[in-house]
């Protein structure tokens, strides 16, 4: 597996460094398909945070990916916060396997995983809103109940996805707990 740190407002030591490779590479050995990580050590210059060391980690791999965020008072633990939740939902990832007994639904291994991660929020600005963000990504075909999962191993209220047709669609979660579909003609 391909790791690359990064650190942004707080200088990644070697001990923070081989401490992160180690413990992300961990997860490749244990749950195999994973090709690329990424990991990302923030300082938060607010002094009334306490939890002022962050730690985020993307996970990606045959078409998949998997992200987690943790804060705590220290690199070390944040970085041990974040590998445990990576683990919890690639657990969870592997024991919603989807039916192969229906004649619609494929393998696991085809999901493409995709969604908003990092909108910026533009309050309190004149005029008309602008975008201030975009993001490319492939879209390989999928059933609803596939991007479903994906929406809700993320945990984001929607999710874009090709479904096997090639006509794209969004499945999203409503007020009322469940899921809702919006297709294209």
């Amino acid at each position: 597996m391909e790791v690359t740190i990064r650190g942004r407002n707080v200088e990644v030591t070697d001990r923070l460094r081989l401490a992160a490779e180690e413990k992300v590479s961990r997860l490749s050995r244990h749950h195999e398909g994973w090709e690329q990580a990424e990991v990302h050590f923030i300082e938060e210059r607010n002094p009334r945070i306490s939890a002022k060391e962050v730690c985020e980690a993307t996970l990606r791999g045959r078409g998949r990916i998997i992200r987690a965020k943790a804060a705590s008072a220290d690199s070390l633990t944040s970085l041990d916060k974040v590998v445990d939740k990576l683990e919890h939902q690639i657990g969870k990832l592997k024991s919603r396997s989807i039916s192969r007994t229906h004649p619609k639904h494929h393998q696991l291994d085809s999901v493409e995983v995709a969604g908003p991660a990092d909108d910026d929020d533009g309050a309190g600005e004149q005029g008309p809103p602008r975008i201030v963000k975009t993001k490319q990504f492939d879209m390989k075909p999928m059933t609803a109940e596939e991007a479903a999962l994906q929406m809700d191993v993320l945990g984001h209220d929607f999710f874009l996805f090709n479904t096997t047709d090639g006509v794209a669609a969004v499945v999203y979660r409503r007020n009322d707990g469940d899921i809702g579909l919006i297709e294209a003609s």
